[in-house]
């Protein structure tokens, strides 16, 4: 076989044996957070209908899906890009009476047709929770607690949360600020942008103010507050100061009211969270509606990709692993596995233990160390 045909397409690649423990892992200890705060785990299918997949949010871009037509009923088909879409069918449909709030949560892969370029990935491990049901303070707060329990039980540390508010330009423009509907969209681009002549160009001049509330968010907060004569971000303002209270100095905290990358669905809340040794944010999360049920929701996803650049493999490596000789006492090797050992068996007398990776050598239904 050419070489050329083991290549694989731009933006996959495998997850060799440490790799894929470090994410197993990970994955297990996310899941595991997420399950002790009442969210009850469900796996969609990796394949839908393409419509399906772009009609309960917004903002869903189907021309980024790999999309393909059923041979079965002549439909087109889509790989899933974003599997808070499908949680949202499932509440929607098959758990439409389940009592509220309802919380599930996921993890699985999402694909891309094409990726950015801040991102090459075409192939991302997504985990994530949502609380459907509700969009209040009180759900706020639970989304960002759990995505921070759910990344510290993974092994994160350093990690830090920025506020957004992504109805800002809407909010404003239908009273305090008024904006035609028409320039909504180039301001709100402007601002996620932070380009203050662009914004003033495309007749956001009233808007260049919250290009400098954002930072720290005790400062940045202040700065919103001062900005907000007409009160017309009042209840988003003490919303934001309740989360940011319960969170106490957890982790440090920035706001940043304007930005809007990746916060396409959310509503009027919307968090990104960062950790120190990854050049990506590991998750995103916020208040949304799923369409065509209109409910309210609250939720959160983690990728696995910026998130393993926070965690070293030095649990992985160090896991003691026990080589058992031919003929070895097999009750002892079972004894070892369930104390949380690893265990190598020869195949035949050629075997070596170092070779093999072992840490230990099973001799006498004892572990000796190499």
């Amino acid at each position: 076989m050419n070489q050329l045909d083991d290549l694989l397409p731009i933006g996959l690649e495998d997850a060799l044996p440490e790799r894929s423990a470090i994410i197993t892992r990970a994955m297990r200890e996310i899941l595991r957070a997420m399950d002790s705060h009442g969210y009850d785990r469900v796996r969609p299918p990796l394949i839908e209908f393409e419509r399906s997949l772009a009609g309960r949010m917004e903002g869903v871009a189907t021309r980024r899906m790999v999309r393909f037509t059923d041979p079965e009923s002549l439909r087109t088909l889509a790989l899933r890009a974003d599997m808070t879409v499908q949680v949202g069918r499932i509440a929607a449909t098959g758990l439409a009476d389940a009592a509220r709030p309802l919380r599930l949560c996921y993890a699985g892969d999402v694909a891309l047709l094409k990726a950015d370029q801040l991102d090459p990935a075409r192939q991302r491990l997504q985990l994530g929770a949502e609380l459907i049901g509700s969009d209040n303070v009180a759900a706020a707060i639970e989304a960002v607690t759990v995505a921070l329990d759910a990344l510290e039980a993974a092994g994160v540390t350093g990690l830090s949360v920025d506020f957004t508010l992504p109805d800002l330009v809407d909010t404003l423009a239908d009273k305090a600020l008024p904006l035609d509907a028409n320039r909504r969209e180039a301001v709100r681009r402007e601002l996620d942008m932070k380009d203050a002549g662009a914004l003033k160009a495309a007749g956001g001049a009233d808007y260049l103010p919250l290009l400098y509330a954002t930072g720290p968010f005790d400062e940045a907060i202040e700065k919103l507050a001062a900005l907000d004569a007409g009160g017309a971000l009042a209840t988003r303002i003490a919303g934001l100061r309740k989360i940011a209270s319960a969170l106490g100095h957890r982790v440090r905290l920035t706001l940043d009211p304007s930005e809007r990358h990746g916060f396409e669905y959310q509503s009027w809340f919307g968090f990104t969270l960062h950790a120190q040794g990854a050049r990506a944010a590991l998750g995103r999360g916020g208040t949304y509606a799923i369409k065509g049920s209109e409910e309210a929701a609250t939720g959160f996803s983690l990728y696995m990709e910026p998130l393993l650049e926070t965690l070293g493999t030095g649990s992985e490596k160090s896991r003691k692993t026990a080589f058992l000789p031919l003929g070895h006492d097999r009750d002892a090797a079972a004894l070892l596995r369930s104390e949380g050992w690893r265990t190598v068996a020869a195949i035949d007398d050629q075997d070596g233990a170092s070779s093999l990776g072992c840490s230990h050598i099973l001799k006498d239904g004892t572990p000796v160390e190499l």
